[in-house]
């Protein structure tokens, strides 16, 4: 499966994968995250169900507060 990662192109197993298990493989960990899938914000509770298929584009965006 080919994806669109953050402007970058990337390719997993075949099939589908969730934002989930993408967020593992990926090894994503910062807790304050944005996602967007094909143009669309994920809620959090939301990435456990949502889907991320072939030729999709999902863009992980890192929140950063500071003062």
């Amino acid at each position: 499966m080919k994806i669109i990662l953050n402007n970058n192109s990337e390719v997993f197993e075949p099939g589908s994968l969730t934002v989930s298990e993408l967020l593992k493989v990926k090894n994503y960990t910062f807790k304050m995250l944005v996602i967007k899938v094909n143009g669309a914000l994920v809620n959090k509770s939301d990435y456990g169900t949502t889907i991320i298929s072939d030729g999709d584009e999902v863009m992980v965006l890192h929140l950063i507060s500071g003062g």
